[in-house]
């Protein structure tokens, strides 16, 4: 989450909001993201549910992998990254880097007569 918050206006020059998710309750997750300087909201999963619906709950240990999904303005999946230590930034960034050049190059398509 430190490597997020580092490269926040990377994330935010691209239009694109950055959050996270625990299955931490939110006095958990207020008081980690207080003491890791995070600016960008951290959500509390305590059901469960978001976890097991991106597939990230481990039935066996009871806890979540870690996962980064990049989802754009449609909703749709446009980047997963999954592993079990912190994930670097950098995949997601390229991520929604590339979703805004598609964007651009549409709108620069739509222009011409």
């Amino acid at each position: 989450m430190k490597a997020y918050q580092s490269d926040i206006a990377k994330f935010e020059a691209a239009d694109t909001q950055v959050f996270g998710i625990s299955m931490d309750s939110f006095a958990s997750n207020r008081e980690f993201a207080k003491q890791n300087g995070l600016t960008f909201p951290l959500l509390s999963d305590w059901k469960r549910d978001t976890t097991k619906a991106y597939g990230l709950y481990n039935e066996t240990s009871g806890y979540g992998n870690r996962g980064t999904f990049v989802v754009d303005k449609e909703g749709k999946i446009q980047h997963i990254e999954i592993g079990r230590t912190a994930i670097d930034p950098t995949g997601a960034f390229q991520a929604c880097d590339l979703i805004e050049q598609r964007k651009a190059a549409r709108e620069k398509q739509q222009q011409k007569p």
